[in-house]
């Protein structure tokens, strides 16, 4: 009887529609429906591709953010850090025309993990807010990649063809590179969900004064946080040097922003302790999404940024709401 009743608690349907992801899901279902009638093409073979590559390195990058936010921080340097590892794989190529893919990959998540740590370091022992230390490292990066890059842009001819067919090959109809951006994700979430260290993120989102009391080493987890974070960043580096024809001193202009509201839209609480990196995923594939499918039916790119921000502000809106009532359920709960 009561493994009986376990296992129908665990199979609940309620409890899979009270997930914070689920709402994003239904959206992002109602949207591909709605513009497929709307533009049969747009679920074409290649329209379909086109999506899942436009959103590959955003979804990489909100998962990372994801880990950031949860901890009550948030790091805006990251469109900067994603630009000097993108620069940095198309100098390796040029330069070392025979170098091992591999290691070309291992240097750019390299980078990025050493611009994560520069991050972490700074936020825990100066204790400043991370928005503004990494306001500040986001001019930094930039302005270090402007220095290096000067002019110089690498493009897809100065790169091997094998490193190129990551974003043109497809395994079982799925672009090799979101392949490895899902396997990414799914390790970020059960790293999130069953580890200690992933759980102890949450508690210090929920409460940081709570989590010193409790023996959680908040300076560590959360330098750990900006460096895994800085790791994706330069893991989606590298793919963007994949993906795209030319890297150079502009590459990941104002991707930050685009990446914070992915993990806002998928689920993530901006005010830390709540949310996944499956959820950010899903949320960047929305906005990726919501922008395809309004070029597709003739919306102009204006009405598809207010699109975009009138969700980032619902979701906003909601999760207030949402927080507000499970703390007067608390209150009656306990009265």
């Amino acid at each position: 009887m009561a493994a009986s009743a376990r296992t129908r608690r665990r199979w609940n349907p309620r409890s899979l529609l009270s997930k914070r992801e689920s709402p994003v899901v239904l959206a992002l279902l109602l949207l591909v429906l709605f513009t497929y009638l709307a533009n049969p093409r747009f679920l074409a073979p290649q329209g379909l591709k086109d999506l899942m590559l436009n959103a590959t390195i955003m979804m990489i990058m909100a998962a990372g953010q994801a880990l950031i936010i949860s901890t009550r921080s948030v790091d805006l340097s990251v469109g900067s850090a994603l630009g000097l590892t993108a620069f940095l794989t198309g100098t390796l190529f040029a330069t070392y025309p025979s170098i091992p893919i591999i290691v070309v990959f291992l240097a750019g998540i390299a980078m990025g993990a050493g611009l994560g740590a520069i991050n972490g370091l700074l936020v825990t022992t100066a204790r400043v807010p991370a928005m503004v230390i990494t306001l500040g490292t986001l001019y930094v990066f930039r302005g270090v990649n402007s220095w290096w890059a000067g002019s110089t842009q690498y493009f897809a001819g100065d790169r091997p063809d094998a490193f190129g067919n990551l974003s043109v090959s497809l395994l079982v109809g799925i672009p090799i590179i979101t392949i490895i951006a899902i396997i990414v994700i799914a390790v970020v979430t059960l790293f999130q969900r069953y580890s200690r260290s992933g759980r102890d993120l949450y508690a210090i989102g929920s409460d940081p004064d709570a989590a010193i009391v409790y023996g959680i080493p908040v300076g560590r987890r959360v330098f750990t946080a900006f460096v895994t974070n800085g790791a994706l960043v330069g893991l989606a580096g590298v793919l963007y040097a994949s993906r795209f024809n030319s890297v150079g001193a502009v590459t990941g202009t104002g991707l930050e922003l685009q990446v914070v509201a992915a993990a806002v839209v998928g689920g993530v609480a901006i005010v830390g302790g709540v949310g996944t990196a499956a959820g950010a995923a899903i949320g960047a594939l929305l906005l990726t999404t919501i922008t395809g499918a309004l070029t597709s039916v003739g919306v102009d790119k204006f009405w598809q940024q207010a699109v975009v921000g009138g969700l980032i502000l619902a979701s906003i809106l909601i999760d207030r709401l949402a927080t507000l009532r499970r703390a007067r359920n608390l209150r009656k709960a306990t009265s």
